[in-house]
């Protein structure tokens, strides 16, 4: 995105050409009007990275146009307030420093709704124990937490990851979320999402089944509704955040699987056994509900056939094409009994959708 698309006097009409695209794309099903949850206009944005251009004795963050040529970034409205806030002091404390500037090549920005922040110095140079000296000065005069990268190295002044704090539906949960590790951008919309999960299975009893689970970020606020919750993950990172967010949320219903979708399924029909399975009793399990926010491929067809064994589909999507994709055989067995559009990424044309789906009869 570019200065350019953004426009908060025209927020409204965009979010508005959103839904209807929305609504055209998924006018072949039967579902009930779609709820719109909007975005803040500005200061959203909880993480962002910048390059870093160097002219002479002066160094600038830039972002880059459609035809890749570099502009100067000096306020990100986008970017959480605390992001603005780093901005500037960073690069004060840059360019008044060659041994943090020399050979810098990106800087990343990851902040939280709890006022915690963590900046990400990228390099094309080996990382000294001089360099890292100065980087625990940097980390006190601008009070965030400091990693420098370089090639094979990454060096910690102090911890890599800022501690998050959502409020869902008068509750708070605690959410450990690391650098370079996948988390919802918009915390704002993010909690307007959880809560919408929330609400729409709070009678669905039973236990629960979560694809893709992450760091925990829907799994914590639903466990309130079900009985029992298994969740599964690849991502070791994030397996280990979730487990650390489980035991931070003193929560005692979750189990974390780490197993893609597809080997989760192999291991329900029986086709393999798994020793990442061994601490878990899937007879034990009595399962009313799926949970899947996929990435944007979409749900593979074997994961699909999967999802409509069960009573209740709480479907996330950041792709609507592979979404109505999926939809097209999950409706052969499911009504749609909820649809939603969050605006995750406010002035572009991405959208993040959330299906809610009943077995009929």
């Amino acid at each position: 995105m570019t200065p350019n698309d953004f426009s908060p006097a025209s927020y409204q009409h965009q979010l508005n050409e959103k839904l209807a695209q929305i609504q055209r794309d998924f006018a072949g099903f039967a579902h009930p009007p779609v709820e719109v949850f909007s975005s803040s206009e500005k200061y959203y944005r909880m993480r962002a990275e910048f390059r870093v251009w160097h002219k002479q004795d002066r160094s600038e963050f830039v972002m880059f146009d459609a035809d890749k040529q570099p502009y100067a970034i000096t306020e990100f409205p986008v970017g959480s307030l605390l992001i603005n806030q780093l901005m500037s002091q960073l690069l004060h404390e840059i360019n008044n420093d060659e041994l943090l500037r020399h050979k810098l090549y990106q800087v990343e920005f990851l902040t939280a709704q709890s006022g915690e922040s963590l900046i990400t110095l990228i390099y094309h140079k080996e990382l000294t124990p001089e360099w890292s000296q100065r980087a625990l000065q940097l980390k006190q005069q601008v009070g965030a937490d400091i990693i420098g990268r370089s090639r094979k190295q990454k060096l910690l002044i102090e911890r890599d990851y800022v501690i998050e704090r959502m409020q869902v539906l008068g509750r708070e949960f605690i959410y450990q979320q690391v650098e370079a590790s996948f988390t919802q951008p918009n915390a704002g919309v993010c909690e307007k999402m959880l809560a919408w999960a929330v609400e729409n299975s709070k009678d669905f009893g039973g236990d629960l089944l979560e694809l893709y689970c992450g760091n925990g970020n829907f799994t914590l606020p639903l466990s309130q509704n079900f009985s029992k919750v298994l969740a599964t993950e690849v991502a070791k990172s994030s397996v280990d955040s979730a487990q650390f967010n489980i035991q931070a949320n003193k929560i005692n219903n979750i189990q974390i699987a780490r197993m893609s979708s597809e080997e989760f399924s192999q291991a329900m029909d029986g086709v393999r056994e798994f020793n990442r399975l061994r601490h878990v009793k899937l007879a034990d399990y009595h399962f009313s509900t799926i949970f899947v926010d996929p990435p944007r491929a979409g749900l593979d067809p074997h994961t699909t056939s999967i999802t409509q064994r069960f009573d209740n589909i709480i479907y996330i999507s950041c792709n609507p094409e592979t979404l109505r994709e999926n939809l097209q055989t999950i409706t052969q067995t499911h009504q749609i009994t909820a649809f939603a559009l969050f605006d995750q990424f406010p002035y572009t044309h991405h959208a993040e959708c959330g299906v809610i789906l009943k077995k009929k009869g």
